[in-house]
């Protein structure tokens, strides 16, 4: 009997039959469908019926989840006090996805998908990302005099959202490592790049796209960020091992009392690097790429959403590159960058304030998967409540 062992996490509310062609590729490529559930993270406004019919035409195993079903499924878990860890109205949901994936022992790997992405038809999507969290072995390591890496480092100058402005224009070194324990695997995209708004403006962009597109040639060898080296974490298409979920929040974006918006799946990609590096753990980027098809917008919206976080992203990183170099768990770290967030930052930072909030939400977020963890709690049974 195949082992349910994988929770793919997609939040939506535009499109979600963008998942029938990584079904499709599943099935074209052999990787068995039943190793999948499906968790939908949408809004009370869309239509969960279609939703629901969707992952039946697919043979899809699977619970979709809007406002009110996430509302129910805390206080089915008992713990409801928890409930504003999953900001409304924003990409950052996709933390309810974890937080089913930790109910839910079963689930040894998580996997995050945007729907505006598409597989690349050739290349075996699921199959390439469980192999990469499988590898061992040498590894192309990238480090800079910047202590980032940029991942779009052959694509025409581009610097993706979140890497730091101070950052640019860094030195790189190139070296060979050897790598024993993947826990994340970023795969990159092609089409549209993900850039942050100033960054499409000044590539002369009004609609929230990139007049730039993405090959893949733009894309070199598969590559590893040296230890101490942070990069940017795009959860549009990502996979990882269930053990880093607590060091893996989505940060409170949007919904939030200074409207900072835009960088949940990047800081929560901060702290995820931090803690591989401390417990000895890899982020594998490259392969498998996918086909950001991004819908227009404007990109003066997406500026509004980013502004207010853009001085604190310069600085972020450096708050938890100063924590948890004792700790033992990926909970530790967590623990340990929370109480650097809420005591660190410099008060003459705009918008100083919104990290001691995100240090409060992560400590948290530690609490809330213990609840779940305790004995009695966790769930076994395939089927969703």
């Amino acid at each position: 009997m195949t082992t349910q062992d994988i929770c793919v996490v997609v939040p939506t509310i535009r499109n979600h039959e963008f998942l029938r062609a990584y079904a499709e590729n599943a099935r074209e490529h052999g990787f068995d469908l039943d190793r999948l559930f499906v968790v939908l993270v949408t809004e009370d406004f869309c239509d969960t019926a279609a939703m629901e019919a969707m992952l039946d035409e697919e043979g899809l195993d699977g619970a979709v989840f809007d406002g009110s079903g996430r509302q129910d499924w805390f206080e089915a878990q008992g713990i409801s006090e928890y409930g504003h860890l999953i900001p409304d109205a924003s990409h950052a949901q996709t933390s309810f996805g974890l937080l089913y994936l930790w109910a839910h022992e079963r689930f040894e790997y998580g996997v995050f998908l945007d729907d505006d992405t598409a597989p690349h038809d050739d290349i075996d999507f699921f199959g390439t990302h469980l192999d990469n969290l499988a590898y061992e072995g040498d590894l192309t390591a990238v480090e800079s005099d910047e202590q980032w890496v940029n991942v779009l480092q052959g694509a025409k100058d581009l610097y993706p959202r979140g890497y730091p402005y101070s950052a640019m224009d860094e030195e790189r070194t190139v070296t060979t490592e050897r790598v024993e324990r993947v826990v994340a695997s970023q795969g990159l995209w092609t089409n549209v790049p993900d850039l942050d708004a100033v960054r499409i403006l000044m590539d002369g962009d009004l609609q929230g796209q990139a007049q730039t597109r993405t090959t893949r040639d733009d894309f070199g060898d598969d590559f590893v960020a040296g230890r101490g080296n942070y990069l940017t974490v795009c959860s549009m298409n990502l996979a990882f091992r269930r053990e880093v979920v607590p060091a893996f929040y989505q940060f409170p974006m949007d919904d939030n009392p200074w409207d900072v918006g835009r960088f949940d799946d990047i800081w929560s990609g901060l702290l995820l690097k931090r803690a591989a590096d401390v417990l000895g753990g890899r982020i594998y980027n490259g392969a498998p790429l996918c086909d950001h098809n991004k819908a227009p917008r404007s990109t003066f919206g997406d500026l509004a959403n980013e502004v207010a976080g853009l001085e604190l992203n310069e600085h972020v990183w450096k708050l938890v590159d100063r924590a948890g170099a004792d700790a033992d768990s990926y909970a530790e770290v967590a623990r340990a960058v929370a109480t650097e967030l809420k005591t660190g930052a410099d008060d003459e930072w705009e918008n100083a304030e919104f990290l001691a909030y995100c240090g409060e939400y992560l400590d948290d977020w530690v609490d809330c998967l213990a609840e779940l963890d305790a004995d009695g709690r966790r769930e076994t049974a395939v089927v969703a409540e």
